[in-house]
């Protein structure tokens, strides 16, 4: 539950970098950390990380100061990804001791004695947040695969689980266990299941060989199989008929499947006669469901991050975004091969590709991609619309997926000529937006887009935060208002594009220079106050489209506010298939098109193209909200950078927006191109990171 800090000062020692970034934005700027003794000026409390040894010092100097030794831990439902791959989405905060230290009382512990009613006055509705977990499988970790089908048919009726921990785990001392305690587990398990096969599950850190588990070396048995492969835990325990554990919280995840649960350790869950207990604890005499253990340590003890706005949220936040990363990890093939991209592009899109490094492989040549062996289970990706004859006809023999990708239509704070890293990428298995000439995944979906409820709200948030705001693509040109704003003509706006640009090139046959577009809206506004906004591009980068002539068809030629500025104080847009007839529709203006761009054609725009076959096709009329909904919720993938995983569109927004805020105060343009040597550092960071994270660049 979101918690109120009422202290002004909090001392932290060394946390995990995962784990010290959840505090931060839980907790807020109200810690820091100690280098000496001097700067210990009457702090409210000491933090540590769990008992470990930040968790032992924080102790040793909450006792020395007089102060309170606050533990620290992540939360039962904690990231996709465990360790640092994945910042931690809960928290717990325990003011007396920790939940797995039953030697000694904790705040989960003291809730579950004392608390009357541990329902009464939860935000959240219980049983559904159980239901959803069930339903999603959801777990501490959650990038687990489930069980294979094949396997699953060939476990017995009335099979058991036994889970193994990793050798030394705090929770099993604390817990008051041994090494003798899990030989003991699999002999009972044994003995009261005569029938039955006996798996035991291996911790995961176990199977990569990362550390040994207590039951690594138990010997063969008839009856016991080890499953030493990954597995999405909730899915292994559906199919199974008990389960055994020692301090494992698998064994509280098991209650809520409605599994019996035998424990030979003293975990948080033990005690409550929820449990069949080989150990005894004097302090826990309440009796309590699974719903009151559930309610006290997942809602009442346990802090969340909404990983959207990065502020205290709900279970049922992180719950959405947990399933948003499972969502998008299913979209992906078994495989994904990513063709021709320099090693620091490779690097920058490699999260966005997928979170799973071993199912992402970058190949610098066809040749390469020849000799990884493609097949139909995989997916060859590549920057935009064209790859050579050769690579499509491998792709087309082989009955492999052929992709498209390019940058999503709201990217990052700064320019990708800039090496900023991107927070959206299109993948498209049909076309790409940008070509007009085939069905690209963008059309079929507003071609069948029925939104739910929940997302034309969240399209309504999304544009209302666009328009607020001033975002766009890139948020780089500075937010001023034009000097021929507020007159009394009607303002068309006009903006630039790069001629040779693949949209142009594909999706504007009639209309393709800017200055046949500008006489079009001249001839069309004879008395208007016409605009011109050249493209960025073409004014610094020397791209193609400059018009020496601008000034016999436009009354100004804007070269100082910013697109959206323009946007925001004209009456009408003229494009060919520029980003900017999307912005202007975002900010309710009147949008009139001559080439074929993704927003056309739906009812929204005044289009102009000539014998469009693409037009024809889309004779759905879409309301501007469920533009929204395909264009930016559903088509692009968003990527937090901070949290590591995929996010929403009003997630990256709300980024973007800070983000950009923040250089604005320091008086850093986004918009600065770095020098050679800068951008060498760029690239080896970005590559370097990549490799910390174990993509293979």
């Amino acid at each position: 539950m979101p918690v109120s800090w009422n202290f002004a000062l909090f001392i932290a020692t060394s946390l995990p970098i995962a784990s010290s970034i959840t505090t931060q934005l839980l907790i807020g700027e109200s810690y820091y950390y100690p280098r000496v003794k001097k700067q210990l000026d009457k702090p409210t409390a000491f933090l540590g990380w769990g008992l470990k040894g930040s968790g032992v010092r924080a102790e040793k100097l909450a006792r020395e100061y007089e102060a309170e030794c606050w533990h620290l831990e992540d939360g039962f439902i904690r990231s996709y990804m465990p360790g640092a791959r994945s910042v931690g989405l809960s928290l717990v905060i325990d003011k007396t001791g920790i939940y797995y230290d039953a030697s000694r009382p904790s705040d989960l512990e003291t809730l579950l004695e004392k608390s009357k009613d541990l329902l009464n006055g939860v935000s959240e509705n219980i049983s559904d947040c159980i239901a959803r977990i069930k339903k999603n499988k959801i777990s501490k970790y959650n990038h687990a695969p489930l069980l294979d089908v094949e396997w699953l048919s060939s476990v017995p009726q009335g099979s058991v689980l036994v889970i193994d921990q990793t050798y030394g785990d705090l929770s099993v001392e604390k817990g008051g266990a041994s090494d003798a305690d899990f030989y003991k587990m699999v002999d009972v398990a044994l003995a009261e299941n005569p029938q039955a096969t006996v798996y035991i599950k291996t911790h995961p850190e176990v199977s990569s060989g990362q550390k040994r588990g207590y039951l690594s070396d138990y010997p063969d048995h008839p009856r016991v199989e080890k499953i030493t492969w990954p597995c999405n835990p909730i899915h292994l325990m559906e199919h199974v008929e008990k389960v055994y554990v020692v301090t494992s919280t698998m064994g509280f995840e098991a209650l809520m499947l409605g599994k019996p649960v035998s424990v030979f350790g003293m975990p948080w869950y033990a005690g409550w006669g929820a449990t069949m207990d080989y150990q005894h604890c004097a302090r826990r005499t309440q009796r309590r469901s699974m719903q009151e253990l559930f309610a006290a340590a997942y809602i009442h003890y346990t802090t969340y991050l909404n990983p959207v706005t990065h502020k205290p949220g709900s279970l049922n936040d992180v719950i959405d975004w947990l399933v948003l990363q499972k969502q998008k990890e299913a979209e992906l093939p078994k495989r994904v091969i990513a063709v021709g991209l320099r090693k620091w592009k490779a690097a920058n899109l490699a999260p966005l590709l997928s979170l799973h490094p071993e199912k992402l492989v970058f190949a610098k040549s066809q040749r390469r991609v020849q000799q990884l062996g493609v097949n139909s289970d995989d997916a060859v990706v590549a920057w935009g619309r064209d790859i050579s004859s050769e690579l499509e006809a491998l792709i087309t023999h082989t009955g492999a997926a052929r992709w498209r990708m390019e940058d999503g239509f709201i990217r990052s704070v700064g320019l990708g000529a800039n090496l900023v890293a991107p927070q959206s990428l299109v993948l498209d298995d049909q076309g790409i937006y940008f070509d007009p000439s085939n069905v690209s995944r963008l059309e079929s979906l507003l071609t069948t887009l029925t939104p739910l409820g929940n997302e034309l709200r969240a399209a309504q948030r999304v544009r209302e935060l666009i328009v607020r705001e001033g975002i766009t693509k890139y948020n780089v040109e500075p937010r001023v208002t034009p000097t021929w704003a507020d007159g009394e003509k009607e303002v068309v706006l006009v903006p630039g594009q790069v001629e040779d640009d693949a949209s142009i090139r594909y999706g504007s046959k009639t209309i393709f220079s800017n200055l046949r577009l500008l006489q079009a809206a001249r001839a069309r506004h004879p008395q208007a106050l016409v605009v011109y906004k050249p493209h960025p591009d073409v004014v610094f980068a020397n791209r193609a489209g400059k018009i020496d002539e601008a000034y016999e068809y436009a009354d100004i030629v804007e070269d100082t506010c910013s697109v959206i500025s323009c946007i925001e104080h004209c009456d009408v847009v003229h494009t060919m298939t520029s980003l900017v007839g999307f912005d202007a529709l975002l900010r309710g203006k009147k949008v009139v098109t001559y080439g074929e761009p993704f927003y056309a054609g739906w009812g929204l725009t005044e289009d102009q193209a000539e014998h469009s076959t693409a037009l024809k096709r889309r004779v759905r009329t879409l309301t501007l909200d469920e533009l929204i909904v395909g264009v930016l919720l559903r088509y692009p993938r968003y990527w937090d950078p901070l949290l590591r995983g995929y996010t929403t569109c009003e997630g990256v927004i709300r980024q973007i927006i800070s983000q950009r805020n923040a250089n604005e105060s320091v008086k850093s343009p986004a918009s600065h191109r770095p020098g050679f040597l800068k951008k060498q550092w760029i690239k080896r960071k970005a590559i370097k990171e990549a490799r910390l994270n174990f993509y293979n660049i």
